[in-house]
């Protein structure tokens, strides 16, 4: 077991004229199971660290706990943290409704198509209010130099993604790392959430990736205003940012971006 963020290899290194030996570091990836109220609700491919924010994030932006709160989160109630490798985190709550039981990481889009998908986000998920002041693209267009800053892991890896809440100057406030994006935002969120700190208002999600469907659910259960990615979003993603009205901007990299929801 491996308890670290990242492990030391030996690699062959090609530096186009020759051959050698050198050390490299890699991300660690491990499975991290989570447990609502005794009832296990996913099993994720996560890089260890952080593992009772992604538990308490994950339930949050997924809908899990309803108006519940959090009692208590700790590794394994029913055994040895240690026999399980850390690998398991029990989320308890003062009244959750009924979890049911999943294999494998399943979102609010499953089994579902995207005109469902977002209705059923509607459903739980109140519209949000408009950011202000509204942030310039100046602030968003500096965000992925300001965060790549802090990106410790990155640095020593190159194999793991970012999220980071940010504040009206552009400044990041939090900023986790994982190898999953969607566990990186979990993280931010959970933390944000056992703080007290949540709903996210007058505030951004920045994500070093893409822009997906789960992005934009996750940012909206939290209550960011702005959604910036370094990459593309999907169709779905933009349509669901539209109806929540949230300010999602793409291709925020090299000084430019695309602004994709409000509509124009």
């Amino acid at each position: 077991m491996n308890r670290g963020r990242s492990q030391r290899v030996l690699v062959r290194h090609w530096d186009g004229s020759s051959e050698h030996r050198r050390p490299d570091a890699l991300v660690v990836e491990e499975p991290l199971t989570i447990e609502l109220d005794d009832v296990i609700v996913t099993t994720t491919m996560r890089t260890p660290g952080h593992d009772f924010e992604l538990a308490a994030g994950f339930c949050f932006t997924e809908g899990l706990l309803g108006a519940a709160s959090i009692s208590a989160i700790r590794y394994c109630a029913k055994q040895r943290a240690v026999e399980t490798e850390f690998n398991l985190v029990t989320v308890q709550t003062d009244g959750a409704p009924p979890a049911v039981p999943r294999l494998g990481l399943t979102t609010s889009a499953c089994g579902l198509c995207g005109a469902e998908s977002i209705e059923a986000l509607s459903e739980r998920l109140d519209p949000l209010p408009p950011i202000e002041p509204p942030l310039s693209a100046d602030v968003l267009t500096a965000l992925p130099e300001r965060v790549r800053a802090c990106q410790d892991l990155f640095g020593a890896t190159g194999g793991a993604h970012a999220a980071a809440a940010f504040g009206a100057d552009g400044k990041p406030i939090l900023i986790r790392e994982d190898i999953g994006r969607h566990n990186a935002v979990d993280k931010v969120v959970g933390r944000m959430l056992l703080d007290g700190d949540l709903p996210a208002r007058g505030r951004g999600l920045f994500v070093s990736g893409r822009a997906s469907f789960e992005m934009v659910q996750k940012a909206w259960a939290a209550g960011f205003g702005v959604l910036a990615a370094v990459s593309a979003p999907s169709a779905l993603a933009v349509e669901t940012a539209s109806a929540a009205g949230l300010v999602l901007a793409g291709f925020v990299r090299n000084g430019q971006l695309n602004f994709y929801s409000p509509p124009v």
